[in-house]
């Protein structure tokens, strides 16, 4: 553990990264790249919890008539087809995991329970957090924000298209500025989107560091835990 700058991270993916260049569904080439990532920061001694977003099947957003709870219930059912996908991925290359879901599904995971998870981690076995916090109204990013907190994570990776943030979309704004250290509250005042508000607040109240970094460059994970200077740290 000596040549890592953090012992426990949650790791926080968005349901369309893993949907690659088609943008709906799972990608099994991202996928794969994905949980060899992970895998190295096991082989690292790293602790590791996932939680993972449903965006490349649902939104709450989406349901645009439908009754809101009901359209963030259903994006909690697509955040559990994620979770479940990343499972067999990473047992498939000899890694131990659990899903741990917020809404009750015996029958294919565990219900959430913080002591349960951090014995998970501390036996080297990869948590996945599912189905948000169980609670419409709020994001997978606001549940990355709660679970790091619970489990006492040192750090957030997010996980992103985009390189880090920006002052501005820069696929949108050619003069996008990129931040290589930026605090929670210049997040808030200037409205940058990197996670949702209330997780924003979250991490600034549980004083967790924030790395936001390219998820497609290979070995971006490994540098971000051994404390190189990658994407953006929010701190």
């Amino acid at each position: 553990m000596s040549e890592t700058k953090y012992k426990r991270i949650l790791l926080k993916l968005s349901g369309e990264a893993l949907a690659g260049d088609s943008k709906t569904g799972i990608s099994p080439e991202v996928l794969d790249d994905i949980t060899s990532q992970i895998k190295d920061l096991r082989d690292l001694g790293v602790e590791v919890a996932i939680v993972v977003g449903g965006g490349n099947f649902w939104r709450g957003k989406y349901g645009h008539t439908m009754e809101r709870t009901t359209s963030d219930y259903m994006g909690m059912l697509a955040t559990t087809i994620n979770a479940l996908a990343l499972q067999d991925a990473l047992e498939a290359k000899g890694m131990f995991t659990r899903v741990q879901t917020a809404i009750e599904m015996r029958e294919i995971a565990e219900p959430y329970i913080k002591r349960k998870a951090i014995k998970h981690l501390e036996k080297g076995r990869i948590v996945i957090f599912a189905a948000g916090t169980g609670n419409p109204f709020f994001t997978t990013d606001t549940c990355a924000s709660l679970r790091a907190a619970e489990i006492d994570a040192e750090v957030i990776l997010v996980a992103k298209t985009i390189d880090g943030v920006y002052s501005a979309d820069p696929k949108i704004d050619p003069n996008a500025v990129k931040y290589d250290e930026i605090t929670y509250l210049d997040i808030l005042n200037k409205d940058l989107k990197v996670m949702d508000s209330t997780a924003i607040s979250l991490c600034k109240d549980n004083n967790i560091e924030l790395i936001v970094f390219a998820m497609n460059e290979k070995g971006n994970m490994v540098k971000a835990v051994k404390g190189e200077k990658i994407g953006t740290l929010v701190k």
